[in-house]
């Protein structure tokens, strides 16, 4: 992400002034991260919605009936053909983005996407945007210069400029500029057992 010369100093002074404490009305969501043998994992230990179930078993079965958005893509993924044409680790299908009228009648339109094994993405998303300026622009639809501000499913918004035309490999193409906003929600601390013996981490070649 590149920083903006007038933004700059402002984001250091606001990452120097993180000693302070959210207010008391605000969600909270407690975490505890650890490792089993090298596996990192998180876990939920307060803040969250009930999961429903008696056992591990259904509560895994309560979350894939009730939070599974995956049919979509599943059913894309088996009828279309998707081949990228340079990288082939990258020829397979990583999120659906759904489209719709946006609320505010100022903004273009509004959009949420659906990604890898079915996470949703609550802001407009960056690449997803940047992916819909390159669409508009092959339709017709978004000029050299011009700037489109594009809704989230929270209502949030990003905007999306056509900066630059360009080409990769013999495919036309452009180069996106994508601004919007980012608030603090947190701070952390991490813990480093003297007797952890992998606690200065490792690499898988």
């Amino acid at each position: 992400m590149k920083v903006y010369p007038e933004n700059k100093n402002s984001m250091y002074r606001k990452l120097k002034e993180l000693n302070w404490k959210p207010p008391v009305s605000w969600t909270r969501i407690s975490t505890i991260d650890m490792h089993t043998g090298g596996e990192p994992l998180r876990i939920l230990a307060d803040g969250y919605p009930e999961i429903k179930g008696g056992s591990i078993l259904e509560k895994r079965l309560y979350f894939r009936d009730h939070l599974d958005h995956m049919q979509i893509k599943r059913s894309v993924m088996i009828k279309q053909k998707i081949s990228h044409p340079f990288e082939q680790d990258l020829s397979f299908l990583y999120g659906t983005i759904f489209t719709g009228r946006a609320k505010n009648p100022s903004n273009h339109s509004r959009n949420v996407c659906v990604f890898a094994n079915g996470e949703l993405d609550r802001s407009a998303r960056g690449s997803g945007v940047s992916a819909r300026a390159a669409l508009h622009h092959a339709r017709g639809e978004l000029k050299l210069g011009e700037l489109i501000e594009i809704e989230s499913i929270l209502g949030t918004t990003m905007k999306v400029e056509l900066a630059a035309l360009t080409t990769f490999g013999p495919h036309k193409a452009v180069i996106p500029k994508v601004s919007g906003t980012a608030s603090f929600t947190g701070k952390n601390s991490y813990w480093f057992d003297p007797e952890d013996p992998l606690k200065e981490g490792f690499f898988i070649r």
